[in-house]
């Protein structure tokens, strides 16, 4: 079970410390205790003569019962140093220091497909995202989206009605949903998923908070399909960011043929151009048998 002191030592030192997320997680990483962390995060980095250091004791006991009362209300908390963190995301550098959920978090997502694609689809991409989705839900692959418009919302749709579990990487905190339309399919997900979000729960909608959700959904994955997308669709971020991961990529041939980034990206050794879903199908279950091995380091 997680412990909430080094929890609460951990959002303090992101808080207080002036120092970047990734300094922050690196810190606690290599120290293994956030709350060893914490008085070498919070140190000045000159301290006054009269200085009688910085007792964190107060400020530890409210961020404690702050995450008591997210948890009262449906809000999870793990951390880099707790054992439900999901364990692909563990291998990106990108990797935030937390996470806050609704719903459950579950090992069996180390194989999670992501399923990516325009918010403005098309009604073939709607219907090709769906058949997607659905064919990963009867192979038992969590179906890890976005939550966003169009393509997102057709692939977690299409996994929960085939009875499947589907994980959405949001770009809000939890208190939020951004679409508000998707507000009720995010509460039907949450009965059988999770929603994960690398923000705090107030946090609300912002053009910067999309690209650092891409890297999140794409490293907790082992791939990335991209169903449809323009020449200067966000979902291309995600598919490159997958690649700096080491994850796969694959692609419908409408993007491969139809982008500049498509075109390049399709060359690479890394990524696959689709004939089809069942060709799909055939390379996840390559992969998943390659995936556990990397899942232990």
């Amino acid at each position: 079970m997680a412990d909430t002191r080094e929890q609460a030592a951990l959002l303090l030192a992101l808080r207080e410390s002036g120092r970047g997320w990734a300094d922050v997680t690196r810190l606690v990483e290599e120290t293994g205790s956030a709350l060893s962390a914490l008085e070498r995060l919070l140190a000045p980095e000159q301290p006054a003569l009269d200085d009688i250091g910085f007792d964190p004791t107060s400020a530890l006991d409210a961020v404690e019962q702050e995450i008591d009362g997210w948890r009262a209300e449906g809000i999870g908390l793990t951390t880099v140093l707790d054992d439900d963190y999901p364990v692909q995301l563990l291998m990106v550098h990108q990797r935030p220091p937390f996470l806050t959920y609704r719903g459950h978090l579950d090992p069996a997502d180390r194989h999670a497909v992501a399923v990516v694609g325009s918010r403005a689809a098309s009604p073939r991409g709607l219907s090709v995202t769906r058949e997607i989705s659905t064919l990963l839900t009867k192979q038992d692959i969590t179906v890890l989206s976005g939550m966003a418009a169009g393509v997102d919302t057709a692939a977690h749709r299409a996994a929960l009605d085939a009875g499947g579990r589907t994980v959405a990487v949001v770009g809000t905190g939890l208190r939020h949903c951004y679409p508000v339309a998707n507000a009720g399919l995010q509460a039907e997900l949450v009965r059988t998923g999770a929603v994960l979000s690398q923000f705090l729960p107030d946090t609300g909608p912002s053009k910067r908070n999309f690209p650092m959700r891409n890297a999140v959904m794409s490293g907790c994955g082992i791939a990335t399909v991209v169903v449809e997308a323009g020449e200067h669709s966000g979902t291309r971020i995600q598919a490159r960011l997958a690649l700096e991961h080491g994850r796969h990529v694959f692609l419908m041939p409408e993007v491969a043929g139809g982008t500049t980034w498509g075109r390049d990206m399709a060359r690479l050794p890394s990524t696959t151009v689709l004939t089809g879903p069942d060709h799909l199908l055939e390379a996840v279950a390559a992969l998943t048998v390659e995936s556990p091995e990397l899942a232990q380091f």
